[in-house]
């Protein structure tokens, strides 16, 4: 990939403290800002989440005011926000020693360009940028995500979307598995960048497509429909108002893998999506989250 992003300017960490529900949002809210976003246990109970994340000082902050008044308004959380200035060196040595080798499932490796590049081979390794991808191979979601598709690998899909990829490593991971290629597709266009930039590190650079644009309505998405195996790691809400257009880009027979929800959000999810036809298979719980496997009648 290009060069890892790396701070010249002055950084600082921002972050908040909120109960279960309000995560999906407040994480969005950080993360329109910052390079990397992380969430932590506050407590004991494990109902009380910090959302940390990295920022350059003095970027973003009208967009970050903006997004956080908004997930005050739709969480009724009226949460500060804390500051506090960062040492570039010593962010990075923090972040490299917060990831080290993620192993998830019995496939999976998830490692950071900081650490050497030999691995076994008995594992799928999947290289991301530790400054940029920070936590990504410990996050519920993700993990959740990469079992299920190994227990849908036997079925060989052939048409494969990544929804909302981020760094693109349920795209990677899918690509590495399956041998196929994988339309990767995100309303960020520094997501998009990322993702294209993760496999061409990996060697995935011509099973990857990596297009910018809004859902479903995005030109490539729409041109190469129906998919039989479509990921979607986004957050509750937009998964619900998806639902329709989820199940009729879905091949017949089609599966979907469906994350970014806490334990208390799935049933949500899950009726939206069964009011289209869609049938549940399995979920799979990772701590707090949900990972939820659907799929269309054949």
């Amino acid at each position: 990939m290009s060069a890892p992003r790396r701070h010249a300017s002055a950084l600082e960490t921002i972050s908040v403290t909120v109960g279960d529900d309000a995560v999906p949002l407040f994480e969005q809210a950080l993360a329109s800002v910052c390079t990397t976003v992380g969430i932590f246990e506050a407590d004991d109970t494990q109902c009380v989440w910090r959302i940390e994340g990295v920022k350059d000082i003095g970027h973003g902050e009208a967009e970050l005011d903006r997004a956080l008044t908004l997930a005050r308004l739709m969480t009724g959380v009226d949460v500060a926000l804390t500051r506090q200035r960062t040492e570039a060196e010593g962010w990075l040595a923090r972040t490299y020693e917060a990831f080290p080798e993620q192993t998830v499932g019995r496939r999976f490796a998830i490692r950071g360009t900081h650490l050497d590049r030999s691995h076994s081979r008995a594992r799928l390794t999947i290289t991301l940028d530790a400054g940029i991808a920070f936590g990504s191979g410990e996050h519920g979601s993700t993990r959740g995500c990469l079992r299920a598709l190994e227990d849908v690998a036997y079925r060989k899909p052939q048409r494969i979307l990544d929804m909302g990829c981020g760094s693109g490593i349920l795209a990677m991971a899918a690509a590495k598995l399956l041998h196929r290629p994988v339309l990767a597709v995100d309303i960020e266009p520094w997501s998009v960048r990322v993702s294209a930039a993760n496999a061409a590190d990996n060697g995935l650079g011509p099973l990857l497509t990596c297009r910018h644009g809004n859902g479903w309505r995005t030109p490539a998405v729409r041109a190469n429909r129906p998919y039989d195996l479509v990921f979607a790691n986004i957050l509750a809400r937009p998964l619900c108002k998806m639902a329709r257009d989820l199940a009729n880009n879905l091949a017949p027979g089609g599966t979907a893998i469906l994350a970014g929800l806490l334990d208390t959000q799935a049933p949500m999810v899950l009726a939206a999506h069964r009011r289209q036809g869609l049938v549940l298979e399995r979920r799979y719980r990772e701590g707090e989250w949900t990972t939820l496997v659907l799929r269309r009648r054949g």
